[in-house]
């Protein structure tokens, strides 16, 4: 986006999305609270991420309703980030950036982390998109159109 433009004045989804989870840190606490990560300290021990960082980047996205803080379920004093539905629904983007990666980023036999199915243990399908049909489409297959809520 351009420097100054508000997130809210783009007609870009992906700007304004990019705006909430488009930096290093907030997906990587994403991944993090999709593993069952709550609390400050044990996202800060797992990101080795400043602390200031964490606090801005988790503050915001509490803001934004991707996070609610919570009593400790524990019942002790502190604070727990339980991802919101918003936040779940991010999901499929993260799991997306996973599969993008281990099929480029990764070189045969070096060890990387797989996502599996608590179901069956077995790897995820990979993502894709798909038409209102259920073909899949690649990027030569779809456009984009200017749309108001409300007009037709």
């Amino acid at each position: 986006m351009v420097e100054g433009t508000s997130p809210q004045s783009s007609e870009c989804p992906v700007a304004r999305t990019l705006e909430v989870i488009g930096d290093r840190w907030s997906l990587m606490i994403l991944r993090d609270a999709f593993d069952d990560i709550r609390r400050f300290s044990e996202f800060q021990k797992s990101l080795g991420v400043a602390k200031n960082i964490l606090a801005s980047r988790l503050k915001a996205l509490v803001e934004v309703g991707v996070f609610d803080v919570r009593p400790a379920s524990d019942g002790s004093a502190y604070k727990e980030y339980v991802l919101t539905d918003k936040g779940r629904e991010i999901f499929p983007v993260v799991v997306s950036m996973r599969q993008w990666g281990e099929r480029f980023l990764f070189q045969p036999q070096e060890t990387r982390s797989v996502l599996l199915d608590n179901a069956t243990g077995q790897a995820l399908m990979p993502m894709d998109v798909r038409s209102s049909s259920g073909q899949k489409l690649g990027p030569s297959d779809c456009h984009r159109v200017r749309l108001v809520d409300g007009e037709s």
